[in-house]
């Protein structure tokens, strides 16, 4: 296990704390006219920093204790912007304030911002240079609303089809989500925001996210989860955040092995790095990599400052912290007055390019006899579900935006629709549902005349009674949580933990009292509004039987159907909340021309799959995803998305199915005994029939594959091939390269996996000559004996297709040293 420390590192270590700087940074620190105790020195170079520029070094030998200390852990903004972090700067030495943000799908703060489709949904367009553009938006919008550092992008590998993040992150496969970390990543500091990768490492499901060890093997570790990390170091990401969870019996926050030794040293990553809210747990973690305690100093404040008073904690330590921090701040312009250089807002720019990525994204996953696109013949339309009036925008917690606007599904399809079509509306179902009755309660709950419950920051809301329903049967409760984190228990089972956005979770109770307790807490410094409601079953029975009804009614009938992925807890099923599968179920039913639309953030299961004609994912498709939406159902815009993970045909059947131990994990102990088999990996390594395999997706138009060329060039393969566009549209596709196992290897290996890929575009009748390379480090393979990468020789089998189930070509080369 490459996590077993040898003494010899251990008694390296020990060596470069007690020397502190390095002897080009003390001399810096001696000419600023400072003296330099022994074994106090400042900003060194012990942990890969690169030699420290002699203006942070000055810097650093006029700072007090105090100020130092200031830098490695939040503090409290006199401002008030409703930012998650915030660092006070030291102005009698001109260093600015730093203010840090989420998020993953757009800027959170108390103001409205560009929501981005999900960053789930940019990864599905396989486009490389969408997903710099994608940056730069939320770039822009960072540094014009006073934010410094952007804490995102999340780029954790999708290893539990439940985790409810998979929406913030990109994929199951680490090539993939290596080149959208990149190209965000540049696109996002092309603007001059710090761009922070998050969650180092192996912060895979939210379910226990803050007790749970990993127990991951060596190969696993760097093979699967570690590649888009440090392909993020390589972009050149100012900071990384690291992981609530522990991996292989360190807290994540507290690793030597994954901080200071792979990714200071062996990575050579020159920021600093922060822990995630509240992960920090001791002012020794310090030493084992961790520059930043956020969003307080319960560890690197007072505790590290008595730390270092008594010497039991070299003050080079906190040097070392500083130097990282201020060096990103040197590089960004931070110290030469960019703070106050800001650019303005975009927003009809980054609408603009908000509704690009959910077109680009979207996945088109069924199509039967061209139900799509829509055309001037479908003058019959009926939209159902919530969310095609009230549009599902984006997840929930530190990814939750509030949008400039958002118009609905049946205001964009009604207007392309035309004059001559006739679009009506049923709810099918209720996301917001209605106050509980005060009958209900006991004691009564508190609530306003617009049915909302005040909270700040000095008044959390918490209600402790009981729940008296009429009948036996099926309760939705929704929680609406702008602005605020809450947890709901019925009889003294947890069913909802929400985090900033609405959550919804059914709960079957039998006629009479039930224990019920709610809190909430203001978590943006700033009071807010949140609402308990529930839908009765005879309400929801009500909603469903309009629905039906309007199906029989119209030629073309669109169930919009969704689900509320969130920071703090993972899905409980596959399943679509409120009984959204009974509802498309009862609308096929009634009516065989059934389209769906999924506003949904990961995998879902489809048991009214056989039924419909067909499927859209358009994921959480940002502020202009209705539009996005009415254009790709009419064909304006020819669909192009790929799956960026496995969608199960059954929960049955998935890598961590029937087997708790890898997910949720015992007594806080999860082994990720599927080893390197994660995702299509696993699928193709146990034979099992996915319901939509990895990077599927169709389009309006066809294409076909032919005349494979495979040749070892520069250490890497070179893949061509001849592709065309062989229907009556335009489209892009994404034409995927996979490789083969190493015959020369018993090291774990997958099947094939992804080497390459390409996003082609083709007018109709189109062909051409493809030519995509996979480079060597996507033949080699992670070898525990050497602890380091190796080339994969001997025969290598090669792949070319749509998917990696829909592979027409087939072909091999012999890689050699």
């Amino acid at each position: 296990m490459e996590f077993t420390r040898t003494s010899v590192r251990r008694r390296r270590k020990g060596r470069l704390r007690r020397t502190g700087l390095i002897a080009g940074a003390s001399a810096m620190l001696l000419a600023a006219g400072t003296a330099v105790a022994p074994g106090a020195s400042g900003a060194g170079d012990a942990r890969g920093t690169g030699t420290v520029s002699p203006r942070v070094a000055a810097l650093i030998a006029r700072m007090s204790l105090d100020e130092k200390l200031s830098f490695v852990h939040g503090g409290t903004d006199p401002r008030k912007l409703g930012q998650a972090g915030y660092i006070p700067g030291v102005p009698r030495l001109g260093i600015p304030e730093l203010r840090l943000t989420d998020g993953p799908a757009g800027v959170r703060v108390n103001a409205h911002a560009t929501a981005m489709p999900a960053p789930v949904a940019l990864a599905s367009s396989f486009d490389d240079r969408l997903a710099r553009t994608f940056g730069q938006v939320i770039g822009r919008d960072g540094r014009a609303l006073g934010q410094d550092v952007l804490l995102s992008p999340m780029t954790n590998i999708i290893r539990v089809p439940y985790a409810g993040r998979n929406f913030e992150t990109f994929s199951e496969d680490p090539l993939l989500s290596s080149r959208m970390v990149s190209g965000e990543i540049a696109g996002v500091q092309s603007q001059g925001l710090i761009a922070t990768v998050k969650h180092y490492a192996e912060n895979n499901q939210e379910d226990n996210r803050m007790g749970v060890n990993v127990n991951v093997d060596e190969q696993t570790l760097r093979q699967i989860e570690l590649p888009a990390f440090e392909a993020a170091v390589k972009a050149g990401a100012g900071a990384v955040m690291c992981s609530y969870n522990s991996v292989n019996g360190e807290h994540g926050c507290g690793s030597d092995e994954l901080l200071d030794s792979i990714l200071k040293e062996q990575w050579g990553f020159k920021g600093w790095v922060m822990s995630d809210w509240g992960a920090t747990h001791a002012t020794s973690d310090i030493v084992n990599g961790l520059d930043q305690e956020m969003p307080s100093g319960v560890f690197l404040g007072d505790g590290l400052k008595t730390a270092i008073t008594n010497g039991t904690i070299p003050v080079s330590e906190l040097n070392d912290a500083v130097a990282r921090i201020l060096g990103q701040m040197k590089k960004f312009g931070l110290l030469d007055g960019a703070v106050g250089r800001r650019p303005a807002r975009d927003p009809k720019g980054g609408a603009q390019i908000a509704q690009k990525v959910a077109e680009s994204g979207s996945v088109l996953l069924k199509n039967t006899g061209r139900a799509l696109p829509l055309t001037g013949k479908d003058t019959s339309i009926g939209l159902i579900g919530p969310t095609a009036k009230t549009p599902k925008v984006t997840g929930g917690g530190s990814s939750y935006v509030v949008p400039d606007s958002a118009s609905s599904p049946l205001a964009t399809i009604t207007r392309r629709a035309g004059r001559n079509a006739r679009v009506r509306y049923a709810a099918g179902g209720d996301n917001t549902g209605a106050p509980i009755p005060a009958t209900a309660l006991n004691p009564a709950l508190a609530v306003g005349s617009d049915g909302t419950i005040p909270v700040t920051p000095a008044a959390s809301f918490n209600y402790s009674g009981t729940l008296t329903v009429p009948a036996d049967g099926d309760y939705s409760f929704v929680y609406d949580l702008p602005a605020a984190y809450g947890t709901l228990k019925i009889d003294g089972k947890s069913v909802i933990t929400g985090f900033l956005g609405s959550s919804t979770a059914n709960v079957h109770l039998t006629a009479g009292t039930h224990g019920i307790a709610a809190g909430a807490s203001a978590i943006q410094g700033a009071p807010t509004k949140i609402r308990l409601n529930w839908v009765t079953p005879q309400a929801a029975r009500a909603a469903r039987e309009q629905a039906v009804a309007l199906a029989r009614q119209v030629k073309t009938p669109i169930v919009f159907a969704y689900d509320d992925g969130t920071e703090g807890f993972d899905r409980k099923n596959l399943s679509l909340p409120a009984d959204q599968n009974g509802l498309i179920s009862a609308v096929a039913d009634a009516n065989p021309n059934t389209i769906v639309v999924l506003n949904t953030g990961s995998s879902v299961t489809m048991p009214w799959l056989p039924k419909v004609k067909a499927v859209l994912d358009t994921y959480y498709p940002g502020e202009n995803g209705a539009e996005a939406t009415a254009r790709l159902l009419y064909g304006d815009v020819n669909p192009s998305g790929k799956t960026t993970q496995t969608f199960p045909a059954s929960e049955s059947a998935t890598p961590v199915a029937g087997d708790p131990l890898r997910y949720p994990g015992v007594d806080n102990q999860e082994n990720y005994s599927e080893g390197v088999y994660v995702g299509y990996r696993w699928y193709d390594k146990e034979k099992a029939a996915p319901l939509f395999p990895f990077g599927h997706g169709l389009s309006y138009t066809s294409f076909a594959y032919r005349d494979l060329a495979v040749r070892q060039s520069h250490g890497g393969v070179t893949v061509s091939f001849t592709l065309k566009n062989t229907g009556t549209r335009d489209g892009d596709e994404v034409a995927q390269v996979y490789v083969g196992a190493s015959p020369k290897t018993t090291a774990p290996q997958a099947v094939r996996s992804l080497g390459g890929y390409e996003k082609v575009h083709l007018r109709a009748g189109e062909s051409k000559t493809v030519r995509i390379r996979v480079d060597a480090q996507q033949l080699k393979y992670w070898n525990t004996s050497s602890h380091a990468w190796v080339l994969g020789t001997g025969h290598r089998e090669v792949w070319v297709g749509s998917s990696s189930r829909t592979l027409p070509l087939h072909g091999g080369v012999d890689v050699a040293h």
